[in-house]
Order: C-alpha cells, then structure tokens, then sequence
C-alpha cells in the first residue's frame, strides 16, 4: 500500500508524467505491500503444520488467520492520522519493524498464544504498507490513471502471493512451518533498509499547508462516516478482498488436501498458479474501468459472479473443476482495482486520502470477520460430521451477495454525482 497526507488534496489530473525516481520509489513501497500479502496467506500452506504441532482445531485455525486482517484493519485508522500528522514515509518505517518482531516471534513460538501475539505483531507492522502505496500513487500519478496504476501496484503487491506458493509449500515441506517465518522475517528487514535509504518523497505544493492534530485528522474520519454512500462502499469493501482473502489464504490448501488428498507442495502449485494470475488481472481491470458512470454497475456484476464461483466451489466435487474454480476465483479478484477507482471518484479531492484509508480499514475488518466465521462454520460443520468445506463457501457467498446488495441500494446522492463528474 516522502510524506503524505491523507487529508490534505490531491494534486489536479495534469501533473506531469512522474520520473524514474518516483517509479523506483514506489517499487520500493511496494515491496513492504508484497512482504504483507506474504503474510496474509502464509496459513494456508502452514495450516498442516501449525495443526500437528498444536492440535488447532478449525475453529482456531480460522481465528490465527483472522487476527492479522483484524489487526491491520484496526490499525488502518491511526496509520491515517500518522500520515496526516508524520508524513507516508516516517509512519511506515516507525511502524514494519513490529512485523519484523512478530515474524521471529512467531518462528520461535512454543505455543498457540505465542504464535497468536506474533500475528497481532505482524498485522498491526503491515498495516500502512498498502494504503502507502496507495497514496503514493494518488499524489504523484495522473488522476485519470489511478485505477490503472493502482491495478500495477496490486499486481507487484502479488508477488508477496507467488512466494507463499510452492516456494514457501518446498520450504515448509522440507525444513517446517518455522522456517517459513524466519525467512520472511529477514526479507522484512530488507524491505525496510530499502526504503529507509531509498524513499525520499518529492515535496508538492500541498506539503506546504499545516499539518493536522490528532483530534482534527480523527474528526475529519468521522465527516466521511456521516455520508450515508460510505457505508454502500464500506459493506462491499468488507466482504469483497475478505471473500478472496479467506480461500486463498486460509482454506485452499486444506481443503484440497482433504477433499482430494493433494499434497503441500500440489497444494502450493495451485496458490502459486492463482497468484501468478493475481499478478496481472488487477491492471487489466483497471485497464477495461468503464469511467465513473458505468464504474457501479459492472463492479456489482463482478460481485456476483465471483459469489457465483463459490457457490461453484461448495457444491462440485472434483478436483480439476475446483481446481478451475479456483483460477477463475483468482481472475475475478482483480475487480477490486475498480472499487478502489470508485473510492477516488466518489469524494472531494480534499478527502480522497481519508476516503482510501476507511476503505482499506474496512477491507481488512471485513477480511478479519470473514475469516473468523469461516472459522466458526467450519467448527461447526466439523462437529456434526458435515462437509466444513462446503459450509465455508456458502457463508462466503452468501455474505458478498449481501455486501453487493448494500453497495447497490446506499448509493451516492444524484447531486453529490454531479458534483464530482
């Protein structure tokens, strides 16, 4: 996901095209972003382990997975307002070194409660590292290619997802799940030398206004939550990354294993091939962004069809075909790049960095519910001998189904429309 602030405005759509420095800086932003996408779907391929050495039950699998997206959503607000106040760059490099603690904590950990602290570390030292990115994009990119180009940053961002493929399924099998956590712990580390020596924000305009306190930058969140369309965009953020999140970084691995007997590093080829088309599909959506007059519509119809494609994975019961469910859950995923465009063209310019912030905290909330249900279904269905898997994708499609109906019935005002476009 320099100093940025998040309340203040964004520079008008005919800033020149940036440098070659503005490019690198933000490849090296994004590196923090795909050390954070490495470490939301590490559990799917540690799963095995983590229930072997521990004896989790499904349940408590679901809740480790989901305390990373809670404490990273949570955190989403106050790395806002550190932006706001101590600029993009001071904030991520006060904040990644808790994941870098967590990840060796988490190597180390003896017990389940060990390992949940290191998780609640690394969520709340992830947490700015996408909305940076974000921002980033926002201030030094021409606005009319902000879905296009924050498409590029989830793309990027996604290598982070390639890695907890068979990569991490080789390292896992051969040398266990703890080894899987040292290894990341050292590439955070060097994520964070690499912005801490080569980020240097070119100043702008707007950094010569005054910086914000703590009560206004919190005052200026609240503004946005009075307006009745953020809620129409925060239901749908909730459950749109939460429903891609909660399979592909929780239950793929386990549910091929158990359903089909796959094995880790079977398991890690299909989580690295549906990475590798989480790579590219963001920017492709953002290429085919209808513009903010059909933007609403299609990323409904998108919705749909991917609560389609889980309700696909709960009731067939073949390997090659969920395999094919699954890549085709992959390529929808991409989708995500036009709501993210819908939040930019949905406010004020002034308040686009406030807008982007709720938005990820919700996504990753959203992500951290999700996770904790599918969890709790799953528990459930396990202890009345019924197919967990099949409980699992049914509340997950349910529960998009219902995010897109929020985002279709609280839509903005017809004049706030007019405004903006």
């Amino acid at each position: 996901m320099p100093s940025v602030q998040s309340a203040s405005p964004v520079p008008p759509a005919s800033k020149p095209e940036p440098s070659s420095a503005v490019w690198a800086m933000l490849v090296c932003l994004l590196t923090g972003f795909a050390l954070s996408q490495a470490f939301r779907t590490v559990t799917s391929i540690i799963a095995d382990g983590l229930r072997s050495d521990f004896g989790l039950s499904a349940q408590s699998l679901g809740s480790f997975a989901g305390l990373f997206a809670l404490s990273f959503g949570v955190a989403q607000l106050i790395m806002g307002i550190g932006m706001d106040i101590y600029g993009l760059r001071r904030t991520v490099l006060m904040t990644f070194p808790l994941s870098i603690a967590g990840a060796v904590l988490s190597a180390m950990a003896p017990s389940y409660s060990w390992l949940m602290l290191g998780q609640l570390l690394i969520g709340i030292g992830c947490s700015p590292a996408f909305l940076a990115s974000t921002m980033f994009i926002a201030r030094h990119f021409p606005a009319d290619k902000f879905a296009y180009m924050s498409g590029i940053g989830l793309g990027l961002g996604g290598l982070g997802l390639l890695f907890t493929g068979t990569p991490m399924a080789w390292l896992v099998q051969h040398m266990g799940w703890r080894a899987g956590f040292a290894l990341l712990a050292v590439l955070s580390v060097l994520s964070w030398l690499l912005i801490f020596f080569k980020v240097h924000e070119p100043e702008i305009a707007s950094d010569s206004q005054p910086k914000p306190g703590f009560i206004e930058a919190l005052q200026g969140f609240g503004s946005l939550l009075l307006l009745p369309h953020t809620w129409g965009i925060v239901l749908l953020g909730m459950v749109s990354y939460a429903s891609f999140l909660t399979v592909r970084g929780l239950w793929l691995s386990p549910m091929l294993m158990d359903r089909y007997q796959f094995s880790l590093v079977t398991t890690g080829n299909v989580a690295l091939a549906s990475s590798i088309i989480s790579l590219f599909v963001p920017s492709m959506f953002g290429r085919l962004d209808p513009g903010p007059a059909l933007r609403r519509q299609r990323i409904a119809r998108f919705a749909l069809l991917m609560a389609a494609t889980f309700v696909g994975l709960a009731l067939v019961h073949h390997p090659v075909w969920s395999v094919v469910l699954l890549l085709v859950m992959s390529t929808l995923s991409g989708y995500g790049t036009l709501i993210y465009a819908d939040v930019r063209s949905s406010y004020p310019p002034a308040t686009t960095g406030r807008a982007l912030s709720i938005f990820t905290m919700a996504m990753f909330l959203g992500a951290a519910l999700m996770q904790w249900l599918s969890g709790i279904v799953a528990g459930i269905a396990e202890r009345q001998g019924s197919d967990i898997y099949q409980a699992v994708m049914l509340m997950v499609a349910s529960m998009l189904g219902m995010g897109v109906l929020a985002y279709r019935v609280i839509k903005p005002s017809p004049l706030l429309q007019k405004v903006m476009h």
